[in-house]
Parts: structure tokens; sequence; C-alpha cells
């Protein structure tokens, strides 16, 4: 897409949505397009087609809360008539509407020049790495993100549990209090004046900005570079921090934490830590979504004649569960309350499955009964509806 796309378009218009709309209203009204015009449902209609792709670009940008901040900036600057690349574009001539730029009257007020905000050239510095104002200033920079991983058994993944984490990550190097410099005063990079960018051409008088790659971006330049860090300000460290995994998580899941990676430089927020969770199998509980599972045997008798039957739970007293007469093996039964923790804080189910267990040894007295058992039932034939349901298909 290009850049003149990207300002010219209006895709609150596309999604028929106002320009403070929320999330979820931004999301109901693409899905509502998205299958009015879909191309499967619109199959060899071209205009139908296009439109979707319209719908699917706008909801690219605006459902994605960095790019419509971008955007929302880049129309409120250049867009609606605003400060637009005039006829003579290529050398350097401008239209300015300066009660669009600034939101107000341009001489005086809260938003314009006369406002104690600043000034033209802190704006225009700011977008185009030009002039004075604050564009000439060592800019803090975010810390790294992190990633690590943990391993929790099943019980701690269902319940929550406060891990330690020993992490690595670049910080500010200690031997030289992160100057880069051995003696501890650095001097500003003359290439990009402290600012840890340069310019570059990009055509019809606009320019575009890239790391400096004299200072690599950190807008300073060690004259002695330190032996331990190499000029760079930033070393290795290692740190044990003691983090709060969840009560619910599940294997494999991936967990971000704000503000727990690593620090930022000149007074920059910190990255965010992403922890990978490992879950051990457990030798009696399953899971299924926000349920537990587990499988109880039950003897031939309770199966048949119905009962009540003692069924473990995971870090809690056991529950008894009612066994109705003629329940067949496999049937699968539910304690409410007994499962996972949900994210709003309630409880999932424990799905418990009857296994009807075969006895291996009989003592005389069961087998006299068993065998009494069979000759009062000779004639019942549970398979026959099978056979009869296999001569019918």
């Amino acid at each position: 897409m290009s850049t003149k796309d990207f300002i010219e378009k209006d895709y609150y218009k596309v999604l028929g949505v106002p320009k403070d709309a929320t999330e979820a209203e931004i999301k109901k009204a693409y899905r509502k397009l998205a299958r009015e015009f879909h191309p499967d449902a619109n199959k060899g209609n071209a205009k139908a087609e296009e439109r979707f792709k319209e719908i699917s670009e706008a909801n690219d940008i605006l459902g994605d809360p960095k790019k419509r901040k971008e955007y929302d900036e880049a129309r409120a600057l250049f867009g609606n008539g605003g400060f637009r690349p005039g006829p003579g574009a290529g050398g350097g001539n401008f239209n300015f509407d300066l009660g669009d730029l600034f939101g107000g009257n341009a001489q005086g007020g809260g938003g314009g020049f006369g406002g104690g905000g600043g000034g033209f050239s802190d704006v225009l510095g700011g977008l185009f790495n030009r002039g004075g104002g604050t564009a000439g200033r060592t800019q803090p920079r975010r810390g790294q993100d992190i990633e690590s991983e943990v391993t929790l058994s099943f019980t701690e993944a269902i319940e929550g549990a406060t891990v330690p984490l020993r992490m690595s990550s670049q910080a500010p190097c200690k031997a030289c209090s992160g100057t880069g410099d051995k003696n501890g005063t650095p001097r500003v990079c003359p290439t990009c004046v402290g600012t840890g960018q340069v310019a570059r051409g990009s055509g019809g008088g606009f320019s575009l900005t890239d790391p400096c790659p004299d200072c690599k971006g950190r807008g300073l330049i060690a004259e002695h570079p330190c032996l331990d860090c190499k000029g760079s300000g930033r070393a290795k460290s290692s740190r044990t921090m003691q983090v709060r995994i969840p009560a619910g998580v599940t294997d494999g899941q991936r967990i971000r934490l704000r503000g727990k990676g690593a620090p930022g430089e000149r007074g920059g927020p910190a990255g965010d830590l992403y922890v990978m969770v490992h879950v051990d199998v457990h030798p009696v509980f399953g899971r299924k979504d926000d349920n537990l599972t587990v499988t109880v045997p039950v003897t031939f008798t309770e199966a048949t004649l119905g009962g009540e039957v003692r069924v473990p739970t995971l870090g809690g007293p056991p529950v008894t569960l009612k066994l109705p007469p003629g329940t067949p093996n496999g049937r699968t039964m539910r304690a409410r309350g007994k499962g996972a923790v949900r994210k709003d804080g309630t409880r999932g189910d424990l799905l418990v499955t009857v296994e009807v267990s075969v006895p291996k040894d009989l003592s005389g007295k069961a087998r006299d009964a068993l065998e009494a058992y069979r000759e009062a039932t000779a004639g019942e034939d549970p398979r026959a509806e099978l056979f009869e349901a296999a001569k019918g298909a």
C-alpha cells in the first residue's frame, strides 16, 4: 500500500463506523460486511470482490490499535485537505491549512503556535528530522523483549503458581554506567547530531529516517570505548525474577508480561517478557478446555443396580456421584465446579467417565452367583438388534 493510499483512503467510511468507534464496533461492522461481500457468496461479481478487498484492508488497519493510531495521526496531519504537498511538491512547495494541522487557531490558543506547546519547527522537525525544536534531542529507547520457558506441574497450571525465572538480557553496562565510554564522557554523534537517526530522500520533498550507521542509533559515540561493552553501552545481564503464572494456563500457551523484559535506554520503558508454558502430564486427571477429566472404575453390580460412587478431585476432597441403574460402560457424568479455573475466576467441571471393571479372579461364591445369573438370562441376546440393523443396511 502506498503512503498516498494510506493517507487518502477513509477506512472509517469503508466500514461505516464513526472515527471514535470501539474495537468491538469495528469488528462487528467488518464481520457483517465481510459476510455480505465475501467472494463465495458473490461468485462472478467483480464489484463485490473489490469491495471485499477494501473491507479487508480497512479492517487490517483499524482492527490493529498500533496501525490505527498511525493512520489517525497521518490523517490528522496530511488528510482531509490539511498539510499536503502542493502542485510543486518536487520543489518543496506545500499547502497548509493551519487550522486543520494544529486543531484550532493557528495564531494562539492551547493547540496553536502561541499556546506554549511548541512552534512550527517542532512539528516539522519531528516529522522530517529537520530544523530545530525537539528533533535534535536523543530520544529514550524501549528495552528488548525477552523469551523464556517454564515447566509447571499439572496442579500448578490449574491453580496458578509463582515460579523463579532466570533470564539473560541486554542492560546498561555497569562498568561505564551505560555510556559506552570507559571515562563516562561520550560525545554527541556528529553524523546524526545526537538524534540516532539519519534522513534519506524519498522524493516529493519528503524524507524518511534510518538508524544512524555510525552510532547504531544511540546518538552518542565513545571516544574511549568501554572494554566490557565495546562502546555499545549495553552488556549481557542475568537476573532471577519471581513470575506469577495465572491459573488455568494450558500446555504450549505463550504468556505476555508487560514491562518485565530488558530495561530501556535513557529512561525508555522496559520491554516485555514472553513465557512459553509447558505442563506435565497428571497420572489421574486430564484436561478438556476448562474441564478436567477422570476415568473411574465401577463394578458390574454398581453399573447394573446403581449406587453411589466416590470420585477424587484435584487438590480437594472427593465428591460422591449417584450412579443410575443400568449405567453403560463409557458413560460420562459431571461434577460441577470441580474443573480448571476460567479467566473470570469461575471453574469448569469435572467430567467423570465410568469404566466397568471386569474381575480377573472370582471366588467360588461369586462364580456360582454369576453362573446362576447366566442361566436366568439365557434367553436374552444383547446383540440381536445389531444383527437386525446389519441386515437392513
